[in-house]
């Protein structure tokens, strides 16, 4: 399985100070920055674009940005979230009309597609598209908010991806993301998960370097 990646998300960061919260949590050992992006069309809430993920890049980010879309339609948006600097750009299926257009859409872009599965939606997509994909996002919550608590059947269905994964025999993350924390990320670890997102577990917490190691204890 690939080294396990600790993904801060920004959706709980303060963003009166966004740029100096995303240096915090790379110095405390962040290996990506999530960043959540929200239309308030295909979810019930309205965050940042394009232009705020192309200021922390110029910044000179040294860990990826991991783009997760939660918008409706997706296709229109891919190339702006490319040039703003996105490593990996992943979106859920329902949003899309040709999701293996929007898969090649990314390649094309020089960035590595991932495909969302929200709780209740199947993991059959991943029959057609797991060969084409750079991760595949598990969502433990319904999205749309942070802060959220952890739902616990996620668990059995982050155990069924990995199987598909491993079964593939390609470097695909597994990536689990809504309400994980330090008390149950070692369940999800266990379950097959190998990137975390982290929203209000490490920005609200008083010291992100100890956050970002107590979790990395519990992985290991």
């Amino acid at each position: 399985m690939l080294a396990p990646w600790i993904a801060p998300s920004i959706l709980s960061a303060d963003f009166a100070r966004l740029g100096a919260e995303v240096d915090a949590v790379v110095e405390a050992g962040a290996d990506l920055i999530h960043f959540d992006v929200m239309d308030n069309h295909y979810v019930p809430n309205l965050t940042v674009g394009p232009v705020v993920c192309a200021a922390l890049h110029r910044r000179g980010l040294t860990v990826p940005i991991d783009v997760h879309l939660m918008v409706s339609p997706v296709d229109r948006i891919v190339p702006e979230f490319a040039a703003a600097g996105a490593t990996y750009i992943s979106f859920h299926p329902e949003a899309t009309q040709h999701i293996d257009r929007t898969i090649a859409l990314i390649r094309d872009h020089g960035c590595r597609p991932g495909l969302v599965f929200n709780p209740a939606t199947p993991l059959d997509y991943l029959d057609y598209t797991l060969e084409f994909l750079d991760l595949v996002l598990i969502m433990s919550v319904n999205p749309g908010f942070g802060g959220q608590r952890f739902i616990p059947t996620t668990l059995r269905k982050l155990a069924a991806a990995r199987t598909r994964i491993d079964a593939a025999g390609r470097e695909v993350r597994l990536e689990v993301d809504g309400g994980i924390k330090t008390d149950n990320i070692r369940a999800a670890a266990r379950a097959g998960a190998d990137t975390f997102v982290a929203g209000s577990a490490i920005f609200g917490s008083q010291d992100y370097a100890r956050t970002v190691r107590e979790m990395r204890a519990q992985i290991a």
